[in-house]
């Protein structure tokens, strides 16, 4: 008879007591008690080793005596303690983090400390995102400090006291320095501008900006272009515009906005105050603390240099080297070439454009290098008709 879980102990004695009488053969006992030979015999030595003391009969522990690959007590208890100061960071930051602080202790592997973090309940499942395809627009690639800022609004969310927060940030894409991060009661290109002459003013100008399509950064209008985009133009600053619906060109951006979320508004503060001094802290450490992989394990402030390109006291005017060919737009937006108004915007108000031919009938209107579309003479209502291209090197004085 098989023997029953519940009973295997009460079982056990009962067979060595059987294989004591002699009545039967090893073979009889076992296959009256439903176990194998090997087995019998096993319960038999641990029996007559302990000189008939019937608690060799017990389950001895399958754990091995001596485990070479265990993590010892005082590293869980760095890596435990690192976690809970930075509780949004993974296996590998954390590890970084710990070899800067005790650079003379062998580190587990980052798969052993992801296992660590399991096993205590401090790791989370990552969400697997959707991949897009790949998009092929000329955008610049930032193989140096300052060639382009990302910037962007991290949404809207509410603080304690009922006050809308947005959050503004501006980032080299190279060196993931972040730049600004300021908390706004508005979207508007006047709350935005001082934001960002205050980062210009401190780190230089860079030679591009990445945003999306949305206020105050774009428009629908001729190039695309708002106040807020036309002083970047001024400045000698390339807007790059990503395309409609297609976040992953901005990823940078977008990843360090996830973990922006995740430690600063997750819930929000109290107060408009308070969740500005929590975006001071969570700059300053994601500049100075936070190692990155795509640096080497280095942090951003470890490798970002300001630019050498100095924000001007005066705000410069654009100008051409052909004065009869410039024309200078109305508070309406509105500017006249020959009998024909042309409507341009209102974000070029006061603004000089660029008339240049094309051929006899067709000229290309712009705004120092920014194309904002075509004149065609035989076009009987005269407006200015979407170009196929937005930039273009056009001569500067």
């Amino acid at each position: 008879m098989p023997w029953n879980e519940t009973n295997a102990m009460r079982e056990r004695i009962r067979f060595i007591h059987e294989w004591e009488k002699g009545d039967l053969t090893m073979a009889g006992v076992c296959r009256k008690y439903g176990v194998s030979r090997p087995t019998g015999y096993k319960w038999i030595q641990r029996y007559l080793e302990l000189e008939g003391d019937l608690t060799a009969l017990v389950d001895l522990p399958r754990t091995p005596h001596y485990h070479p690959w265990t993590t010892d007590a005082l590293m869980v208890d760095l890596i435990i303690r690192a976690r809970r100061q930075q509780p949004t960071w993974g296996p590998r930051k954390l590890r970084e983090r710990l070899r800067r602080a005790y650079p003379k202790i062998d580190l587990p592997a980052p798969s052993t400390i992801g296992a660590i973090l399991k096993r205590y309940g401090l790791s989370s499942a990552r969400q697997r995102r959707r991949r897009t395809p790949p998009w092929t627009d000329p955008l610049s690639h930032s193989t140096t400090p300052n060639s382009v800022w990302c910037t962007d609004f991290k949404g809207q969310f509410k603080t304690g006291d009922g006050v809308h927060c947005y959050p503004l940030t501006l980032m080299d894409a190279c060196t993931r320095f972040l730049v600004r991060c300021h908390a706004l009661l508005e979207t508007t290109a006047s709350a935005t501008r001082p934001v960002y002459e205050s980062a210009f003013r401190e780190y230089g100008l860079p030679h591009a900006i990445r945003s999306d399509n949305g206020s105050p950064f774009a428009s629908t209008g001729p190039g695309g272009l708002t106040k807020l985009s036309v002083w970047w133009v001024k400045l000698g600053i390339r807007h790059e515009r990503i395309e409609p619906g297609q976040p992953q060109q901005n990823g940078r951006h977008e990843r360090m906005h996830r973990t922006l979320k995740a430690e600063t508004a997750t819930p929000p503060r109290a107060s408009m105050r308070a969740q500005q001094r929590a975006f001071d802290l969570f700059r300053r450490s994601y500049n100075e603390d936070r190692p990155h992989e795509a640096l080497g394990g280095k942090s951003p402030a470890d490798v970002y240099r300001a630019s050498q390109r100095c924000f001007p006291e005066r705000e410069p005017r654009m100008d051409y080297p052909f004065e009869k060919d410039v024309v200078c737009v109305d508070d309406q937006g509105r500017c006249k070439w020959g009998r024909r108004t042309i409507h341009v915007g209102t974000a070029l108000a006061g603004e000089p454009v660029l008339f240049q031919p094309i051929d006899e009938r067709c000229w290309e209107v712009f705004f120092g290098p920014v194309l904002l579309g075509v004149v065609d003479s035989s076009e009987s209502k005269g407006g200015l008709l979407q170009p196929r291209r937005r930039w273009k090197k056009v001569s500067t004085m």
